[in-house]
């Protein structure tokens, strides 16, 4: 990328409102990881925000990018299910989770299951007005969550999430084909929430710098404070 590309903003509009990406701006206000992203990185970025109408300074989409392994681009699923909505064929979804109960799976609505229940995976169904039956999708919960914080605080919701955002790309490639969430990045080992990122970071710096601190030994004598009386306890109470 040259220098013009660098500096030279790109402007587009995202519901009325001018937005304004410069390849030196994604890279020093827009990337999230430990690793610099490639000129072509940017670029792709830029083009995919530009192509699918994101404001990434609404935290719409944003770059990730960690050692050894290629950039990835993420999109709000606020934004991904904006968008989806937004299309004229859309007329609803259907969702929930998948469970073995007493050796049988077992399709629940919502994210919710019995302390017996044995969680395997996700379920989605969008609704199109064009089309007789809905697209469907089932996922396995085993090929997403990796152990993941936020998959392991709530994985009855994330599989649920995940089997939406599915769903949603599979009805409407045209609109979401090139966009992913980051419920589904998260399913690759290397990518962290900014929340893990920030725990990961304290957990490996805490208590990591050694402070010299000089320590004075008490004496056993104790302070001696002297009282000094006011001018008017010298001289009594006004009558």
């Amino acid at each position: 990328m040259s220098n013009d590309l660098m500096t030279k903003s790109v402007e587009f509009e995202v519901n009325g409102e001018p937005v304004k990406l410069s390849g030196s701006t994604v890279k020093n206000y827009l990337v999230r990881g430990n690793d610099t992203v490639s000129e072509q990185e940017i670029v792709m970025f830029i083009n995919l925000c530009k192509y699918q109408k994101l404001n990434p300074f609404l935290n719409e989409a944003y770059l990730v990018k960690f050692k050894g392994a290629p950039a990835q681009i993420i999109t709000s699923k606020e934004a991904f299910m904006k968008r989806a909505e937004a299309n004229e064929n859309f007329e609803g979804l259907e969702a929930g989770i998948i469970v073995e109960r007493e050796g049988k799976m077992i399709d629940i609505e919502g994210a919710i299951k019995l302390k017996s229940d044995t969680l395997i995976g996700g379920w989605a169904k969008v609704f199109r007005t064009d089309r007789k039956a809905p697209i469907t999708v089932r996922i396995s919960v085993d090929e997403f969550s990796k152990g993941q914080a936020t998959w392991k605080q709530m994985p009855l919701n994330m599989i649920r999430k995940t089997a939406i955002v599915n769903a949603m790309r599979e009805a409407f490639p045209g609109n979401l084909g090139n966009m992913y969430t980051e419920e589904e990045q998260q399913s690759n080992s290397n990518f962290s929430s900014p929340e893990e990122e920030v725990k990961q970071e304290v957990k490996e710096n805490a208590n990591s710098e050694i402070i010299d601190v000089e320590f004075t030994e008490m004496q056993d004598e104790q302070p001696q404070f002297q009282q000094k009386q006011s001018a008017m306890d010298l001289e009594g109470p006004p009558f």
